[in-house]
């Protein structure tokens, strides 16, 4: 009860401060919600990116690993040339692979042939990326069907001419149709439609099915040379459940140099890519941006600290016969600095609030106004409450404790 009546009376105290005193406690508040609106908007801003560039990794798999020619993150003092030398993932590779790994739910050879054109009777779709991946590829990637099927194994062995593609070449090549059965021409050849990609939509690392015509590796086959470097081939390896990241790439480390005849002494002349390095290093990143937030929040946070001081020092000063007559009547001295206390946190609060309040109103504008959406969970805002608490116990507590040690006979004598 005693905790509540204080905690009352010190918002009392601290409204008849803001009535009184509009000008000054409206200075006094404005560091504290500079402060506070800076840095919730910087974690927001920041947990936001994080969260849509982690959504696009978790499309390439947490389980997923890419044997590659070049390494997503280069190692520090390894010359360039040992990279240029490397051999590109060939399909003696990926047969070998296929039929000793043991630990994979799927594992597929691709190859990328970027900004082409597609062409169905008079439209046509240019800066498609088509894309051409062995039988399994429907096992190492994330994707839904609208509408139609993937291809068979049989369509996949023998090279059959058909293809799936994404949402936006079936809107220009189809508009107002169902492009299922019909036949897009592609590298001028003809090819049949039998499944349309769901709408996934433009995330931050480019990943999207939208733009991408898929074909069997063994159609791609014979029109271009799918070990080729201009075509970046790779092969994708997804681990099964019951093993983890680490067996699946020991294993598939272990495997690659046998295949490739690799001496122990020697480097691997391969790169297993995971996602666990783009997660590792956008940590970093974010990490960095954090900090930063934290330097440039705090300076207007620590300004807006020493206002409120400020404003506690003046409030002790005016209140001064107040303290006298309440130290007179027996009030504690603990009584004293918890009722100055208590009015810091609360300035500290209502300046933190409106700070909470101007960044879900930059929410609100950022997600309807220019379709960007920012996220203002619960623990910014529970960030943002407690900065706020900490600020006002640091900047109340010395004008409290001077209040509280005041002589009751001197307060009561000052004017």
């Amino acid at each position: 009860m005693l905790f509540l009546k204080l905690f009352r009376e010190s918002f009392i105290f601290a409204f008849d401060a803001l009535r009184q005193n509009k000008m000054r406690t409206f200075l006094s508040l404005l560091g504290i919600t500079i402060g506070i609106f800076t840095i919730i908007t910087v974690f927001a801003a920041v947990d936001t990116f994080r969260g849509n560039l982690q959504s696009s990794v978790d499309k390439l798999g947490s389980k997923t690993i890419y044997i590659q020619k070049w390494p997503w993150i280069f190692g520090g003092g390894y010359p360039w040339w040992k990279y240029m030398q490397r051999p590109q993932p060939s399909i003696r590779d990926f047969e070998e692979l296929k039929q000793r790994v043991t630990t994979a739910e799927g594992i597929c050879y691709e190859i990328n042939l970027s900004n082409r054109t597609l062409k169905y009777r008079s439209n046509s779709v240019e800066g498609a990326q088509i894309h051409a991946a062995s039988y399994e590829y429907n096992k190492t990637s994330n994707f839904d069907l609208s509408e139609g099927r993937y291809f068979t194994e049989n369509e996949s062995n023998s090279g059959s001419p058909v293809c799936l593609i994404g949402s936006d070449i079936a809107e220009g090549l189809f508009p107002n149709q169902t492009p299922i059965g019909k036949d897009v021409k592609v590298l001028g050849r003809n090819v049949q439609v039998i499944g349309v990609f769901q709408r996934e939509g433009e995330d931050l690392l480019g990943v999207s099915s939208d733009n991408t015509l898929l074909i069997p590796l063994n159609f791609a086959r014979n029109l271009v040379n799918i070990e080729g470097d201009r075509y970046g081939p790779q092969i994708t390896v997804r681990g099964k459940s019951q093993y983890t990241l680490g067996d699946v790439e020991s294993e598939l480390r272990g495997l690659m140099r046998s295949i490739r005849r690799i001496r122990p002494v020697d480097d691997d002349n391969f790169a297993l890519n995971k996602t666990t390095i783009l997660t590792a290093q956008l940590d970093t990143l974010f990490g960095v941006v954090d900090v930063a937030g934290w330097i440039i929040g705090g300076f207007s946070i620590l300004v807006g600290g020493f206002g409120i001081a400020n404003i506690m020092f003046v409030s002790v000063k005016e209140r001064t016969n107040i303290i006298g007559i309440q130290k007179s009547l027996g009030a504690k001295n603990y009584f004293i600095l918890m009722q100055f206390l208590f009015e810091a946190i609360a300035l500290c609060l209502i300046g933190g609030l409106i700070g909470l309040f101007m960044v879900y109103l930059m929410t609100l504008i950022a997600t309807y106004g220019f379709d960007l959406k920012i996220v203002l969970d619960t623990g910014n805002i529970i960030r943002g409450i407690s900065i706020s608490v900490i600020i006002g116990v640091i900047s109340g507590f010395w004008p409290a404790f001077s209040a509280s040690r005041l002589d009751p006979v001197e307060a009561i004598r000052s004017k």
